[in-house]
């Protein structure tokens, strides 16, 4: 074997659809950086291939005969650390993989159309190469504890906090959230994911948290114990009009690669909250809301930055880190209870 395969990212992709294991397959094997080492059926065909061939990555559907991807991926990752990425249709059943220990997902297109295909697939590529260098942890959404409420602030109202998420993102949220009483600031968010999960996303967390939780429509009021999700395809900013807090969810070309972009909601919570906000930018790949959140810790606010160690890509937070905008850098445990001991 030469020098240059030895590097590939070796993947195995896991499907019980010919088709799309075929599809699958082609695709990533375009790409001169990775190779297909093997398909499998099922995940006890996939158990095999793993202990024999060590792939890099797998690609994993959610619905397969004789045990279901979400059953397998928290079966194999406690005894086997392996970077998966989810491949299936628009379900929230990927929060469950997610949860599980997977790295990211990719929602499956309609074979019929070319473009979706092409989406998808460039989509793929881009998020195989990213999981490559993914931490792996296993049921971090598991902790159920929750920070007492022992105080009150007068001007709980007036604040707000922002978060921003890309790779890892969506169980580092909830895990965020679920942490949090009622008496905290409204809270904002952006996590680069697909149209139609974040409304999925958002509803997981409003049944899963204390706090009230949607995904956000212009006009919305923040208020305290409420968050508002960006919608997958608009950026969101907020506009202060009196003592309220109002967010606006725009349609916009991407930024830094990303729509909705942490940049901009970051940029206008600096603008607009000034010392009353706090912003924390948690695990992802890429440089979307160092720049943001440097704009804010200059407008003083309190600055967050997940650490490298609890991060499954230390990508969004070292870029934060690197330019200066990051105050505190503290391991995920230890963000909620940072964030309400900073409410006063």
């Amino acid at each position: 074997m030469s020098i240059r395969s030895r590097e590939k990212i070796k993947v195995l992709v896991v499907d019980d659809s010919m088709v799309y294991r075929e599809i699958l397959a082609k695709a990533l094997s375009t790409d001169p950086s990775i190779e297909v080492i093997a398909t499998a059926k099922d995940p006890f065909d996939a158990r095999d291939k793993i202990l024999e061939l060590e792939p890099d990555v797998m690609t994993c559907d959610i619905e397969m005969p004789r045990m279901n991807g979400i059953d397998f991926i928290k079966r194999l990752l406690p005894q086997y650390p392996l970077p998966v990425i989810v491949v299936s249709t628009i379900s929230d059943a990927v929060f469950e993989a997610m949860n599980a220990g997977a790295v990211d997902f990719v929602t499956k297109p309609d074979i019929r159309y070319a473009d979706d295909v092409e989406s998808f697939l460039k989509d793929l590529i881009k998020k195989v190469k990213v999981a490559k260098n993914a931490k792996i942890h296993p049921f971090i959404g598991r902790n159920t504890s929750t920070i007492s409420t022992t105080s009150r602030s007068s001007e709980i109202g007036r604040r707000i906090i922002g978060i921003g998420a890309s790779t890892g993102g969506t169980e580092a949220i909830h895990a965020i959230l679920k942490s949090l009483p009622l008496q905290i600031p409204g809270i904002v968010i952006v996590q680069h994911i697909p149209p139609v999960f974040s409304r999925m996303f958002a509803e997981r967390l409003n049944g899963s948290t204390l706090l009230q939780v949607k995904e956000a429509r212009t006009g919305d009021i923040l208020a305290p114990g409420k968050v508002l999700i960006a919608p997958g395809d608009r950026h969101m900013r907020i506009k202060k009009r009196g003592d309220e807090y109002r967010v606006e969810c725009f349609e916009g070309d991407k930024v830094n690669g990303h729509c909705p972009s942490v940049d901009v909601l970051f940029e206008s919570i600096a603008k607009e909250a000034g010392s009353y906000a706090v912003g924390v930018i948690l695990t992802g790949m890429g440089y979307d809301g160092a720049k943001g959140l440097l704009a804010m810790k200059r407008n003083g606010a309190m600055t967050i930055g997940q650490d490298k160690e609890s991060s499954i890509v230390y990508g969004m937070p070292k870029a934060a880190f690197e330019v200066g905008a990051v105050q505190q850098q503290i391991p995920l445990h230890q963000i909620a209870a940072t964030l309400y001991s900073g409410k006063e």
